[in-house]
């Protein structure tokens, strides 16, 4: 594996922590990135083989109902270095709220309002769970996280209350 993906490096970042299946995985990347950084099911579990096939991870012990757990190798964390260390690029905002607000105009006045109430009720239980992160962080980097992930809810929050009530 010439380069690793975000995904990728984002998995090899949680193996970092200790041995993991591939469900352990995605709920670890749910907590620790889930304000700014999904990773999906089906990305794990494509990306852990691929991994594996680069020797970025090995197999460990199979647990209950065939789960399998993964560990990072030297390779991985060497990678995983490289990777962190390399120069990060342009962020990429995949923001399905704003997809469907640019295409807001073909739902109905009710199913807008829908969306806005419903993204407002995320938004702002988002905003919650970033102040509560950042009361429990530990140290300056995952505050300075926490406070970007309130920033954020609170930028989205501002743009549902700029449009206009129909």
């Amino acid at each position: 594996m010439s380069e690793l993906n975000a995904t990728a490096a984002a998995l090899l970042g949680l193996l970092h922590d200790g041995p993991a299946t591939g469900g352990q995985l995605v709920a670890g990347a749910g907590e620790r990135f889930g304000a700014f950084f999904s990773v999906t099911r089906s990305q794990v579990y494509r990306e852990l083989p691929a991994l594996s096939k680069e020797g970025l991870v090995r197999l460990g012990k199979q647990g209950p109902r065939s789960s399998q757990q993964y560990l990072i190798t030297a390779a991985g964390k060497k990678a995983f270095k490289a990777w962190l260390t390399s120069e990060a690029g342009p962020d990429h905002l995949r923001s399905p709220l704003i997809l469907r607000l640019v295409h807001a105009a073909s739902l109905t006045a009710k199913q807008r309002q829908v969306l806005l109430d419903s993204a407002r009720t995320s938004y702002g239980q988002q905003l919650d769970d970033a102040k509560a992160a950042t009361k429990a962080a530990d140290g300056p980097y995952e505050k300075a996280v926490a406070e970007f992930a309130q920033a954020q809810a609170k930028a989205a929050l501002k743009l549902l209350d700029a449009i206009p009530a129909a």
